[in-house]
């Protein structure tokens, strides 16, 4: 695939990100624009590998063809790359920006030199796709009358509901919050996904045929409640896509009053606000002039701290429970498992550009959230842990914040819908349904994504809804 002594004559070479000082000035996508001639080189060094392990389980969980739109970018042959990506993932401009590109880990390249830039091509070949006007509504050929409902419109259920849709089924998604989009609307900020993106491709859905219904908390309580029995009643079948939405705590002194947040309100509302009044109604939570703590790395986290960035904190610390991750594989990580090694994403690179230094601190807990006599939020005491996470004494030390924002995570599904449905659960409170499946303890009712297998990838999600709509199609159609 692409030349074939491209690996050896082009190093690997990632298209920039806008510069930090500038982009950290709003809340635009932190990308520059796509170079084809670039691209095609990176596309020249994809080898013609006996085995691609960059499509395997371990490289790409929706099992894109990547071997075969490297080639085609490379031969300037884009709009068939582009059918080719589609033949295997619903939303490639989404993945192309937001997936870690676990197939660039699993690169048979990457054994001995920097993999192949796969994540960039593919989202090139997106972009053109809707530059060019290839990417088109395609409604189904025929109905064949039976409905299925979806509760969630994330990535999950985004995919299921294009892939019931085209089957010929009746889909209506229902979503809770006054946007379509799940995580990708109101979880991932504006400046990693422009929602300008999303709301493209939920029209071109919505021009198929599937029906979309906001403001519909299904199995709740509160006025935009929808009653999930009736739903049951109403539809051939249902699946749940909710995700994991249940976040998890840290339960230390001084945890409840002002102050301290989870990390999906502060990015919730800052998008929602963004989004309404371009932040001027004031409806979300201002790091202006505070000083931020962010508890916990990972996606989150790092969304938080450039959030907290652009709205030009006072200043900002990162901590990590973990310890700092080696520059390289250890023997422990061979390839092509996902490398675990330090890395240095778009928030801590403009957290050190504008403040002198990376802002994460490893090997720490929490100890006490600090608070005045009036309960206002100080800062918070920590202590160091070791590689078992215990206490290392003596290294006890008091951090000033104004605000802490807690990413450490999600421990799963809320169950108000799962209750009334009295479906079974596993041991780690996801909705019992085994991959492959996807059906839960009752009959007429599926689970896919997060809310089944816990918190995991945006690509994951995909898959997972991809391959529960078959299982759906396959039950109505008997």
């Amino acid at each position: 695939m692409g030349k074939p002594t491209g690996f050896k004559e082009f190093e690997r070479k990632t298209e920039p990100y806008r510069d930090a000082m500038e982009r950290l000035l709003d809340f635009e996508e932190i990308y520059t624009d796509h170079h084809e001639t670039h691209l095609a080189t990176q596309g020249a060094r994809c080898m013609d590998c006996g085995v691609p392990f960059c499509q395997s389980a371990d490289g790409c969980p929706v099992y894109n063809l990547i071997p075969e739109w490297n080639d085609l970018v490379y031969q300037n042959r884009w709009k068939e790359a582009l059918d080719r990506l589609h033949k295997t993932n619903n939303f490639p401009e989404f993945t192309g920006r937001v997936c870690p590109a676990p197939c660039e880990g699993a690169c048979v390249l990457g054994i001995h030199e920097p993999a192949v830039t796969i994540k960039n091509i593919e989202c090139a070949i997106a972009d053109k796709g809707f530059e060019e006007g290839w990417v088109i509504a395609n409604p189904p050929q025929f109905r064949g009358g039976k409905t299925v409902a979806i509760v969630g419109s994330g990535p999950a259920g985004l995919a299921a509901a294009a892939q019931l849709n085209y089957a010929g089924h009746e889909v209506t998604v229902y979503e809770r919050d006054d946007r379509v989009g799940g995580l990708l609307m109101y979880g991932i900020p504006n400046m990693k996904l422009d929602k300008a993106i999303v709301d493209r491709r939920v029209n071109l859905l919505r021009e198929e045929g599937v029906n979309f219904i906001v403001n519909a908390d299904v199995g709740g309580s509160g006025n935009n409640a929808a009653p999930v029995e009736q739903i049951l009643e109403d539809f051939d079948a249902l699946l749940l896509t909710t995700g994991a939405t249940t976040p998890r705590d840290l339960q230390i002194p001084g945890r409840e009053g002002d102050g301290v947040h989870f990390a999906m309100e502060f990015l919730l509302k800052n998008t929602k606000s963004l989004l309404d009044s371009n932040l001027k109604d004031g409806n979300y939570i201002s790091a202006k002039n505070k000083n931020v703590i962010v508890i916990g790395g990972g996606d989150t986290g790092t969304d938080c701290i450039g959030t907290s960035l652009r709205h030009d904190c006072k200043s900002l610390v990162n901590f990590e429970i973990m310890g700092k991750p080696p520059a390289d594989r250890m023997p422990n990580n061979p390839w092509p498992t996902w490398p675990t090694i330090f890395r240095v994403d778009y928030g801590h690179e403009e957290a050190a550009i504008r403040d002198g230094h990376d802002p994460r601190v490893y090997s720490i807990s929490g100890k006490e959230f600090v608070r005045d006599d009036e309960g206002k939020l100080l800062g918070i005491n920590t202590f160091e842990v070791d590689e078992n996470f215990k206490e290392i004494p003596d290294t006890a030390q008091f951090w000033e914040a104004d605000l802490i924002f807690l990413s450490m995570g999600f421990l799963g599904p809320e169950h108000y819908i799962s209750e009334p449905l009295r479906l079974d659960l596993d041991p780690r409170s996801n909705y019992k349904a085994n991959y492959g499946d996807f059906r839960t303890s009752h009959k007429k009712v599926f689970a896919a994504g997060d809310c089944r297998r816990g918190q995991s990838l945006v690509v994951r999600a995909i898959d997972e809804g991809r391959l529960a709509a078959e299982e759906v199609d396959k039950f109505l159609r008997g």
